[in-house]
């Protein structure tokens, strides 16, 4: 078991949603269901800050349902659903359409409201509303706040509100029309590329505005050193800013583009192999608020296109644990920072931590001490098993990882002080 105050062998009895008890030997009363947690990790169940569930607007991909699915089986608890839906997520309507769905899935489902009206990137969506509704994160994402004067008005709201902006970093002006990380492989497969100074101005952009308005800031899916390195630097300076960082930008690197396979196609870009390196040493380090997963589920016809019209994005809810366990070294992943980065980190990012007020979701990402709320992952880093994207849970099948080989994988899910998965598999 592993809690904030260390790793030990322990039993937890979960009752009536709360972890009711904790010792080293438990008796099991009468009627409860035993999960086996032998040579597995025991913590809080993971967070994830960044998941396209779709709904509204584009349910042929994915459900809040059938994503919710796909976060169990992934060991998540919570999902925040990002505001890029057709229509956008860019009011109290929408928001409350989306929490009562998620009431009824598997997992909790929190809403990343959008920062502009519609994501156009011009006049600001009615954020009060939206935060009266417990929305805590706010994002245009798929598209970054071009306009600085927009992007500055966001985020004086959002420190007046208490509440964190979360920017998806690439001027369209410079990335326009690139399909693959700009460099020496883009040219030679004729494609238009992506330059990483798209991204990196941006975030130098918005690190300066944070500091000028005192709001705070949460940077999506970084991709390159420089990006990391700049929010690092400016976390020591008192800068207001968090960071994720998603499985596919540790895992694979631009080369994976070199069959034009748009399953790989992702934005921003999978970028150079120097840059993965640097963001797994990050992870290492603790350098990184939280793993999450981007999740973007396509339908087949969609992806099945030539590479520079398909559309950009992977599935990453059901193998962002077992890539992050990779990424932190295997069998010398120190167990901490790996919930650290699943759980702790993006709960705290989310605000919705068991020391958090936040009325419409129960604690996440806690201590596992009794009569905190039961969201609880059992994770088995002894498991080898290899990906098949006929076996996935979600709507969609866009996973670049199909017939790769993982190790490490969730066991049990406790999500709400319910068992929704157990052994591998949904109850």
């Amino acid at each position: 078991m592993i809690g904030k105050d260390g790793v030990e062998q322990a039993d937890l009895l979960v009752r009536e949603g709360v972890v009711a008890d904790r010792a080293p030997s438990l008796g099991v009363p009468v009627g409860a269901h035993v999960v086996d947690a032998t040579g597995c990790w025991v913590g809080p169940a993971f967070v994830d800050l960044h998941a396209h569930l779709r709904e509204p607007g584009g349910e042929a991909a994915e459900t809040i349902e059938s994503g919710a699915r796909a976060a169990a089986i992934g060991g998540y608890s919570l999902v925040v659903a990002m505001a890029n839906t057709e229509p956008a997520i860019d009011s109290a309507a929408l928001v409350e359409y989306v929490l009562s769905r998620g009431s009824r899935a598997r997992v909790e489902v929190a809403v990343a409201g959008a920062i502009t009206v519609g994501r156009r990137g011009e006049s600001l969506a009615p954020m009060a509303e939206m935060a009266a509704r417990g929305v805590r994160l706010f994002s245009d994402d798929g598209d970054g706040v071009q306009d600085p004067a927009v992007m500055r008005r966001a985020m004086l709201y959002a420190a007046g509100l208490g509440v964190r902006v979360a920017e998806h970093c690439e001027d369209a002006r410079l990335v326009a029309g690139g399909s693959m990380n700009e460099g020496a492989l883009s040219s030679r497969l004729g494609l238009v590329g992506r330059p990483a100074m798209g991204e990196e101005l941006m975030v130098l952009r918005d690190i300066e505005l944070a500091r000028w308005t005192g709001a705070a800031i949460h940077f999506l899916h970084l991709s390159t050193a420089r990006s990391l390195a700049m929010v690092v630097a400016a976390r020591r300076e008192g800068v207001n800013v968090t960071c994720e960082v998603a499985p596919h930008h540790f895992t694979l690197d631009e080369s994976a583009c070199a069959d034009f396979d748009p399953l790989y196609k992702v934005n921003p870009p999978l970028r150079r192999a120097q840059d993965v390196a640097a963001l797994r040493a990050a992870l290492v380090r603790g350098e990184v608020d939280a793993v999450a997963t981007d999740h973007a589920p396509h339908p087949p016809e969609s992806k099945d296109l030539p590479f520079d019209e398909a559309p950009a994005g992977v599935l990453g809810l059901e193998h962002a644990a077992a890539l992050t366990y990779e990424a932190l070294g295997s069998e010398q992943c120190d167990p901490h920072r790996f919930f650290d980065v699943l759980s702790r980190g993006p709960a705290r990012v989310a605000r919705v931590r068991h020391e958090d007020f936040y009325p419409r979701h129960g604690g996440h990402g806690g201590a596992l001490h009794v009569g905190e709320d039961a969201n609880l992952v059992v994770f088995d880093p002894s498991s080898r098993w290899v990906v098949d994207r006929d076996d996935l849970h979600g709507r969609s099948r866009n996973t670049p990882y199909h017939g790769r080989a993982m190790r490490g994988r969730v066991r049990a899910t406790i999500a709400r002080g319910v068992l929704v998965v157990d052994e591998g598999e949904l109850t």
